[in-house]
C-alpha cells in the first residue's frame, strides 16, 4: 500500500455538525446538503457552504484554509459543486458555485476556480488556467 493510501487505512466518516468545525477542524454549513465520499481528506479550517449542493467523491484530498461555495452573496451565483474522484485541491483555493472538478485534476494551492476543470488536468492561478494533462 502506498504512503498516501496507508494513511486512510483507518478512515471513517466524520462527525459532522452544522455550522460547527468537525474534529479535524474544518466547517461546513447546510450540511443536509454535503455528499461526501469514501476516504476523503478536508483539510484543517477548510469552509463548505452546501447550500445548493456539494458532492465530494472518493478519494479526493482538499488542502487546508479553502472554500468552497455553492452560493455567492456578492453576484448572486448558485450551483452545485461537485469535486470528482480522486481530485486533489491544494489549499487556500476558492471553489466558486456550479464548479465541477474532473477526476485526476489537481489544483494549485491559493487558486481561484470559477470555470470547471476537465478530467486529468493541473490547473493554477487567479482565474485558473490550465498548466497540462496528465497521462
Amino acid at each position: 500500500m502506498s504512503d498516501s493510501h496507508a494513511r486512510f487505512e483507518d478512515w471513517e466518516y466524520p462527525e459532522i455538525k452544522e455550522g460547527e468545525l468537525t474534529k479535524y477542524n474544518w466547517m461546513v454549513q447546510h450540511k443536509d446538503n454535503l455528499r461526501l465520499g469514501y476516504k476523503t481528506d478536508i483539510g484543517a479550517f477548510t469552509y463548505l457552504n452546501a447550500k445548493y449542493g456539494v458532492i465530494i467523491e472518493d478519494h479526493v484530498q482538499i488542502g487546508s484554509h479553502c472554500s468552497i461555495y455553492s452560493i455567492s452573496t456578492i453576484d448572486d451565483k448558485k450551483g452545485q459543486v461537485t469535486l470528482k474522484r480522486n481530485c486533489k485541491i491544494g489549499s487556500h483555493s476558492v471553489i466558486m458555485p456550479g464548479v465541477t472538478v474532473g477526476e485526476n485534476s489537481v489544483v494549485g494551492a491559493f487558486s481561484f476556480v470559477d470555470k470547471d476543470v476537465a478530467d486529468n488536468q493541473v490547473v493554477a492561478g487567479i482565474p485558473v488556467r490550465v498548466l497540462k494533462a496528465l497521462e
